[in-house]
């Protein structure tokens, strides 16, 4: 047994760090997830902290950097170590009922969360060539289910992905500069005093729950076999490459959106309710080029969310009850063809209003973290997972307390949701 585990460390040890052209070869789950994370949803929440609370928030960057680099790697390494993508090791160490309940919670958010995707890819197709928002998704629609039934769907969803991220910080940027950038002495006192203005905690705890998502990273673990990633990638630089790479792009972007409501709505006492209103509030300053920039920047959000997201709803749901969930199975490709279908008539029924269904998606995502997440901090200190490599002592740390702060983030969200969804049904 000592033998195993020395001959485990010395390996671990052993492995050399790859250089940075074959670093970037290597990577990619990372970004797949930043299209997941940022989308019309994410873009109207960081607009809105900006508006509503200023440079004070601007902080929350930390925390999301400290959980979601913790969230992948913790994850990706017991992936490596089990052998297994996250719900399979549930499955194994926990059973059947533990697994399907972490599927199911995370399928349902993923679809709710598509609707508002769809709302939003129009929004931006509206913006940038003026057609009707249900057309313009419809077109949009039709690509995703082109790379869905393709040959080779991981590459061609990582590469369209990645031009979409690329397509939003350029966006988001371009509009940064364009309100006059930030105020420095603003932006430092905002980024170290650690404010938390009244009434803000609810929703600044949203913010850090979406751009630093543990579901997020149980989809990365089956990217990653469609990566083909390996042991030695656990050792070598690439998952923790991959992981940075996520969540600086994530924090790119959302800091601009933030910024952006502090600069521009904020001093005006301005809000918004939806991304496309953004671009309406910005045309005094940035003439009619801003209906087009936050056009693109839509479009990136809306189609990179929707296009990796319906992707990951069925993924999971597969996972939790043990079906082949390649990308190009038939199980994954006609099930996220049905959830396309499906959403659409929702969608398209609640005339593009996003705001119920990103409710609904926000209660099962807050009953899917929790869950989910307490199978990965508990597969993390299990010593017989964990046997023939050196204990991740800092990582059980970064993730427990990590943990802990997503309990109290489940708290106060469903203090916030559940009175919200009780309106919902009665019509209160």
């Amino acid at each position: 047994m000592s033998e195993k585990k020395n001959n485990e460390a010395v390996f671990g040890a052993d492995v050399k760090r790859l250089p940075l052209k074959d670093l970037v070869k290597r990577i990619g789950p990372g970004l797949i997830a930043t299209g997941i994370v940022i989308g019309p949803g994410a873009v109207t929440t960081a607009s809105m902290l900006g508006a509503n609370y200023g440079y004070a928030l601007i902080w929350l960057v930390i925390p999301i950097i400290f959980m979601g680099i913790t969230f992948m790697m913790v994850i990706n390494r017991l992936a490596i170590v089990t052998g297994l993508p996250s719900i399979h090791a549930i499955r194994k160490y926990y059973g059947p009922v533990a697994a399907g309940v972490v599927g199911v919670a995370v399928f349902l958010a993923c679809l709710f969360f598509t609707m508002g995707n769809i709302s939003g890819t129009g929004a931006g197709m509206n913006l940038i060539f003026g057609l009707d928002w249900k057309i313009g998704s419809a077109i949009m629609i039709a690509i995703v289910l082109y790379c869905y039934f393709a040959k080779n769907v991981y590459s061609k969803v990582e590469k369209l992905i990645t031009l979409c991220i690329l397509v939003m910080i350029v966006s988001f940027y371009v509009t940064l500069v364009g309100v006059g950038g930030p105020d420095p002495g603003e932006f430092a006192k905002g980024m170290f005093t650690f404010q938390v203005p009244e009434g803000s905690l609810s929703t600044a705890l949203a913010f850090i729950s979406t751009n630093a998502a543990i579901t997020a990273g149980i989809y990365n673990t089956y990217l990653g076999k469609e990566k083909k990633w390996n042991k030695e990638d656990l050792f070598n630089g690439v998952m923790l490459t991959d992981a940075v790479v996520h969540i600086i792009s994530v924090v790119l972007i959302s800091g601009a959106i933030i910024l952006v409501g502090a600069i521009v709505l904020h001093p005006q006492g301005l809000s918004i309710k939806a991304p496309a209103q953004l671009a309406e509030m910005l045309v005094p300053i940035m003439g009619n080029a801003a209906k087009y920039i936050m056009g693109l920047a839509l479009v990136g959000a809306g189609f990179s969310s929707l296009l990796a997201n319906t992707q990951r709803g069925m993924v999971l749901l597969g996972a939790g009850f043990d079906r082949d969930v390649g990308l190009e199975t038939r199980f994954v490709r006609f099930g996220c063809l049905i959830c396309l279908a499906f959403a659409m008539v929702i969608c398209y029924s609640y005339g593009g209003s996003p705001t119920q269904l990103i409710l609904m998606a926000n209660v099962a995502t807050s009953i899917a973290t929790p869950v989910g997440g307490l199978f990965i901090l508990l597969l993390l200190w299990r010593d017989d997972v964990n046997e023939g490599y050196k204990k991740p002592t800092v990582l059980r740390i970064c993730m427990t307390v990590s943990y802990v702060f997503v309990l109290v983030m489940t708290y106060f969200g469903m203090k916030s949701y559940i009175p919200q969804v009780i309106a919902l049904f009665t019509g209160a």
